[in-house]
């Protein structure tokens, strides 16, 4: 059916090593990576003429540690890899970490912090220095943590984004964006935080509901008065204009005129600007271009000027009574003002609203006008766009394509500089005469008095949009480069979709002449509690990964988060889920020991199917259907469906049945005891072969004990011979019918599962002759003997099993159970069937209640027919 692959043992075929009655995660998990590692498995050879298939790590920032995220990625990542590498393809994980500039520069502030100087006292150069002696005692945790869940990465290509290789990358693709005009300096509104003193990106800032307060104010007087709100009363003082909707009638008279500024003094300009939502508050809006970046394009449009009134630190620095005061600081004593000479119209507090807060430091954001660097992302944006569209990228799944489309469709420019010391110094040098050089990573900078380079580093996600290739040696035509370029597929959460995968398509496409950095982008979502919540410190709810492990150990985090994964949708997880996953994995265990103490065997061909029971060939026809599922789901990133397709399949087939039918084979003995052990060892070397990507290491144990093998991880994956046998499975299938129909009968009656009744088994003109003696085993069933009376009967799949329950259960306080519950069944049915049969009820109801009535029909149809069937099989009296 499936070929082992030919490797070196480590010990003699088939010795099978003992295994422990009991398994143990921590005795194993930890030396059997170590194993894998210094093996080289996880390397990957530029050389090698196999088919490559590439993924490169999201990479984790280096102040990191692993959190269920990580987990949950790391593990859908790694199953595709090692099922590649099985696969016989030259895989590559590619591993690393972002230097993370802002997160970075504030752990190693606070540090400083503890000695008491700050960043400042040392000085530029020094501080890097520091920060680079933190990298090597302190950053990185996260790859030992990435060690313990069993990642296979290629350890041997670890790069970090601050690497001279990845430095100079990130120079050469600046100064090509420069050269065509594709990178420039502006002045424009961005996210600034006041306490890392930084233009930060869209995804450093957090939005929340914080109660603030609403003030409505009256700029100018009488008839040519305006009222505005605003929850920023501070701003008032750089305001520039008074913005109205030019179809709003209530302010055609005013269009034009100036009125008057409260408090300063000033007379500022009533415009028109179709960004005005007349509908909203008093249809009236004031425009602060230097510290709002709607107004700020309003401003661009009117031509009004820009007047910042806060410095960097977010303090007042407008001339007069409020200069020097701290923005909220500020906001009361301006509301005091303008309440003193009634222009406070109305004051709401509180007033919840959504603010913007630092990711690092939850600093509320300040919008700030400020001269930043910016790539034009216009083309760039609209290559990405095509490059989807036109099929050359898949998303996964299709309907997260709009979302994409959303983003690259709409895309504003984007500010890369940082003021910052920490990361990728900007490569532009200033000239005492207004010079502007930008300088390649092979030229010398331009010297001599008066020449300084910028002092502001490129935002984190600019050298990690470069990612996919800067990692493989470009802008050098490496041997890695050529051979895992673009990478097969991207794995990533949707939340990032825009800030990452979307600038990795802008710059994989422009760096590498129009080729994207990956075929396929397969979007997951986030996990979540077992409630669906999302999970936060704040909330109580947060889980360190780690623990679990601990407790349960990797494998059984592992399962359960795959067990969750359906493409782009939220995963929820709670600790009794991976429980459940630690008892799956003591199942594997037990009945691989279970296995092997009784002779299961990988050697030799498997008999021919002619030679092989029902039973047999049952498993077998199963085992192919299944890796063809599999397969089929991989293909798809299905990972929740393999993995419960899996789970069912060996827990359920596998080790509840075929297991249990085996045991009566093998006390039979003879040769058709021998081709079970054979089929036995085929079935358990391919499902632990199927199931080693997603649980790496109890398989590594179990599948080396079983097949004497080197390691699974290099095993061949298993492939579909095309073997099914329909009559098997029927076959079965009806045995399973007679053993559960009367298990449940045995409930029902109240035995319990152990108790032994005496029975007569009718099985002639049926298939299931053959397996009396496993019935009889698996039920508890004694032979009918003399003066066997059978006092129940059951039909069930063409097979009658008739027992003699007299002294077993009181058949009358039965019949009474019986009765009552049908009487009820009953009951139900009816109630249904009249709803069923009122027209008015179908016309107005909806489906999902139509539905749900529907069902509960049904159920009461089966258990009619499940308690009539009970109740004639009680004996007469």
């Amino acid at each position: 059916m499936t070929e082992n692959s030919s490797q070196r043992p480590d010990s003699g075929p088939n010795s099978h090593p003992e295994l422990p009655t009991q398994y143990a995660p921590a005795d194993v998990e930890g030396r059997l990576y170590e194993r894998w590692v210094e093996r080289g498995y996880f390397e990957a050879d530029a050389k090698s003429g196999k088919e490559p298939y590439t993924i490169v790590i999201p990479p984790p920032n280096v102040t990191g540690s692993l959190h269920l995220g990580h987990a949950f990625e790391h593990t859908i990542i790694d199953a595709l890899t090692r099922r590649k590498r099985m696969q016989g393809y030259e895989t590559l994980w590619q591993p690393g970490m972002d230097h993370a500039g802002i997160a970075t520069q504030n752990v190693v502030e606070r540090e400083l912090a503890k000695e008491g100087v700050s960043r400042h006292d040392l000085g530029r150069e020094a501080f890097v220095e520091r920060v680079w002696q933190w990298k090597a005692a302190s950053g990185g945790q996260i790859s030992g943590q990435m060690r313990r869940l069993g990642d296979g990465v290629a350890w041997n290509r670890e790069r970090f984004t601050m690497d001279e290789g990845l430095s100079k990358a990130v120079q050469t693709i600046f100064k090509k964006l420069y050269e065509d005009e594709l990178i420039y300096r502006a002045e424009r509104i961005i996210n600034w935080c006041p306490r890392c003193l930084t233009a930060i990106s869209d995804i450093e800032v957090e939005y929340q509901d914080d109660d603030g307060e609403l003030v409505s104010i009256r700029y100018g007087e009488g008839d040519t008065s305006i009222v505005v709100a605003t929850t920023r009363a501070e701003t008032m003082l750089g305001d520039t204009a008074v913005a109205v909707h030019p179809d709003d009638e209530r302010y055609r008279h005013m269009v034009g005129t100036e009125i008057e500024l409260p408090l300063t003094g000033r007379r500022i300009p009533v415009v028109t600007d179709s960004h005005v939502d007349p509908e909203f508050g008093t249809g009236a809006v004031k425009v602060t271009p230097a510290h709002d970046p709607n107004d700020f394009e309003i401003g661009q449009r009117h031509g009004l000027p820009n007047l910042t009134v806060m410095d960097e630190h977010a303090v007042i620095t407008a001339h007069g009574p409020f200069q020097g005061l701290d923005r909220l600081e500020a906001r009361s004593a301006i509301v005091g003002a303008l309440r003193a000479e009634g222009r406070i119209v109305s004051e709401k507090r509180p007033y919840a609203h959504s603010v913007g807060h630092c990711s690092r430091c939850k600093t509320t954001i300040e919008p700030r006008l400020s001269m930043q660097w910016w790539v034009k992302v216009g083309p760039l944006a609209k290559a990405s766009g095509d490059a989807v569209r036109e099929g050359r990228v898949t998303i996964h799944p299709e309907d997260m394509s709009k979302r994409y489309f959303d983003w690259v469709d709409n895309m504003h420019d984007w500010c890369i500089s940082r003021q910052l010391w920490w990361g990728h110094r900007i490569p532009v040098w200033y000239g005492p005469n207004g010079e502007v050089v930008c300088v390649g990573p092979d030229e010398e900078p331009p010297s001599g008095e008066g020449w300084t380079q910028d002092s502001d580093v490129l935002d984190t996600w600019f050298s990690s949009a470069l990612w996919p290739f800067s990692t493989l040696g470009w802008p050098e035509r490496t041997e890695s480069l050529e051979k895992f370029y673009p990478n097969s597929a991207l794995v990533t959460g949707y939340d990032i979709l825009f800030f990452w995968v979307v600038r990795m398509m802008m710059m994989g496409l422009y760096a590498m002449d129009g080729t994207p950095p990956f075929h396929t982008i397969a979007l997951h979502g986030m996990v979540r509690d077992q409630f669906g919540k999302k999970m936060s410190k704040s909330f109580g709810n947060a889980v360190n990964p780690l623990d679990w492990m601990d407790t349960y150990g990797s494998d059984a985090v592992r399962f359960t988060l795959a067990r969750g994964a359906n493409p782009g949708v939220d995963v929820p997880i709670g600790e009794d889920w991976v429980q459940a996953s630690r008892n799956f994995a003591n199942k594997i265990w037990n009945a691989t020991r279970f296995a092997l103490m009784n002779g299961a065997t990988v050697e030799g061909e498997l008999p021919a199917p002619e030679r092989l029971s029902a039973t047999d060939r049952w498993i077998l026809s199963r085992l192919n259907q299944v890796v063809a599922d599999v397969d089929a789901y991989y293909d798809d990133y299905q990972f929740a469906k393999l993995s419960d397709t899996l789970f069912h399949f060996a827990w359920d087939e596998v080790f509840d049945w075929y297991v249990e039918l085996s045991k009566t084979t093998f006390l039979k003995g003879g040769a058709e005891a021998e081709a079970s052990r054979r089929v036995l060892g085929e079935v358990l070397d391919v499902t632990l072969r199927l199931l080693h990507p997603v649980v790496p290491f109890v398989t590594e144990k179990l599948w080396t004990s079983l097949t004497g093998q080197e390691s699974v991880v290099i095993a061949d994956w298993p492939g579909d011979s095309g073997f099914r046998d329909a009559a098997a499975e029927r076959e079965i299938e009806n045995l399973q019918q007679v053993v559960t129909e009367v298990r449940r009968f045995r409930a029902d009656q109240g035995l319990q599962p152990g108790q032994r009744v005496p029975a007569r088994l009718e099985l002639s003109g049926t298939s299931l002759a053959a397996h009396e003696d496993a019935m009889r085993s698996l039920l508890r069933l004694q032979p009918a003997g003399e003066g066997f009376t059978a006092t129940a009967s059951l039909p069930v799949a063409g097979a009658t099993v008739a027992l003699d329950l007299s002294g077993a259960i009181d058949i009358e306080a039965e019949r009474k159970r019986l009765a009552k519950d049908l009487a009820a069944a009953e009951k139900d049915k009816a109630q249904t069937t009249a709803k069923l049969s009122n027209e008015g009820f179908l016309a107005k109801a909806p489906d999902h209640v139509v539905d749900k009535i529907r069902t509960r029909q049904a159920t009461a149809e089966a258990d009619i027919a499940r308690i009539t069937a009970q109740l004639a099989a009680l004996p007469k009296g």
